[in-house]
């Protein structure tokens, strides 16, 4: 696991390579039981055909571990790319056109559910009328959204595309689609334009080894959902440093990896939050270090097998790595952003003395609610979910607004160790930063930092 903890994996960059426009061809199939927000627990498989055509399936259970079939949807329409993102690097926008959505219901407990759900213009599903195994027009392109709304029904994730190709040592490959992110905010999602991802789909025929996942989700079907098998409770322990898998992408032009170290025995965590302007994490931007204390609550009643959280920062520290940040920080009134006039690119400055910063609207000491989750990856190492961050960049700060998804997994590098030292969290000095070469990336770099930290909290 130790080459997690050194970042070969994003370093390597001529293993993964990624196409604009993407090739899209092809069926991409979920590697696990997703979890959106709501809850809603499903599993995808999507395919696209040269004609630019697609037929999506939509499975939803009842259940995280996705072992109990509720419905399944069929999606056809067709997508057009459009130009590369102007707004997320590395992803390319594309619009959709619906030309047909239909509903299966598996079980009577599900049919009753969603007959309260739907209002009476959806022909055909009044109660006492639905059919389990029998499929139901929802939409077509002659007919209104009502039902679609009713079910909280959103494609907006076919609007920000994205393919990546893992190349290995052994001239085999992974191929992983990634689609535009669904809202926090259920009254949100049917009109927002994605600027993040959601956790990608695989290529059926270029997929990780082993995935039992990804064969049951490819031989489904509307009428013969997959139904995957029960995955053993990995137990909740925090101990150790977990970190990112790859650069991952966030809402309002993100791109960071995460290190985390945990303590159990002084319930003290470290988390390092590395920026980039870029996808593939080779341009820094700036780096945010939050540390303080956390406590295990209860089992979450939401999300099975899912524990929720309480953390409290006490300290932050920031450390600028592009000058039009180091100005912008240098700007701010002496006691509301660390030392005045003391930012410097690459000298890390400590904001707890100031009680945070005001102008990036950082105040400490500071709580949120979090969830999370421990789950064995293919190869049976642990992997760690820790609650999705609020689209609108908000924070988790009261019990209601706990998470009810989760970001991508983080995988489990070292365990037993304690937290680092203050003197080498962030080496800052010795990186070598990347010339953006356009004054466009500065502006969003400048952006990101007052977006993000706004919202910045302990898990992204």
């Amino acid at each position: 696991w130790e080459p997690y903890c050194q970042y070969h994996h994003l370093q390597d960059r001529v293993r993964i390579t990624a196409d604009i426009p993407p090739r899209l061809e092809g069926t991409w199939v979920s590697t696990r039981c997703e979890v959106r927000p709501g809850p809603e627990f499903l599993t995808r498989s999507y395919t696209f055909h040269p004609s630019r055509q697609f037929r999506l399936l939509q499975h939803y259970y009842t259940n995280s571990g996705c072992e109990d079939p509720a419905y399944s949807l069929t999606i056809r329409g067709k997508l057009r790319l459009r130009q590369a993102s102007w707004i997320t690097r590395g992803g390319t926008e594309a619009e959709h056109h619906l030309s047909k959505v239909g509903i299966v219901v598996h079980s009577p407990g599900a049919m009753q559910r969603l007959a309260a759900r739907l209002p009476p213009v959806c022909v055909g599903l009044a109660m006492g009328r639905m059919v389990p195994g029998r499929m139901y027009e929802l939409y077509n392109s002659r007919g209104g959204r009502a039902c679609l709304a009713a079910l909280g029904f959103s494609m907006m994730e076919m609007g920000l595309v994205r393919v990546e190709t893992q190349h290995s040592n052994h001239g085999g490959k992974v191929q992983e689609l990634f689609l535009g992110d669904v809202h926090t905010d259920w009254t949100q999602r049917t009109h927002y334009r994605p600027t993040g991802y959601q956790q990608p789909l695989q290529n059926a025929m270029h997929h990780v080894h082993p995935c039992p996942v990804c064969a049951l989700v490819y031989r489904s079907s509307e009428q013969r959902p997959p139904v995957l098998p029960r995955i053993l409770a990995a137990p909740l322990t925090l101990g150790g440093r977990w970190v990112s898998q790859r650069c991952e992408a966030r809402p309002a032009v993100l791109f960071l990896t995460r290190d985390f170290t945990f303590n159990p025995d002084q319930h003290a965590w470290e988390g390092i939050y590395r920026h980039y302007s870029d996808p593939t994490c080779s341009q820094p931007t700036f780096t945010l270090t939050a540390s303080g204390h956390y406590a295990q609550g209860n089992p979450s009643i939401k999300v099975s097998g899912a524990t929720e959280f309480v953390f409290k920062v006490t300290q932050v520290r920031v450390t600028a790595l592009e000058e039009s940040t180091a100005k912008v920080l240098n700007g701010t009134r002496p006691g509301n952003c660390g030392q005045a006039g003391g930012w410097e690119v690459g000298v890390e400055q400590d904001l707890t003395p100031t009680d945070g910063c005001t102008v990036l609207g950082i105040k400490l000491p500071h709580k949120e609610y979090e969830l999370f989750k421990i789950e064995l990856n293919h190869k049976k190492h642990p992997l760690l979910f820790i609650g999705e961050r609020p689209t609108d960049g908000s924070s988790p700060d009261r019990p209601q607004r706990r998470p009810t998804s989760f970001q991508a997994p983080m995988v489990l590098c070292s365990g037993g160790e304690t937290l680092p030292s203050h003197h080498h969290a962030s080496n800052s000095k010795q990186v070598q930063l990347a010339v953006s070469g356009t004054e466009r990336l500065a502006q969003v770099a400048l952006l990101l930092l007052g977006c993000v930290l706004c919202s910045w909290l302990c898990v992204y």
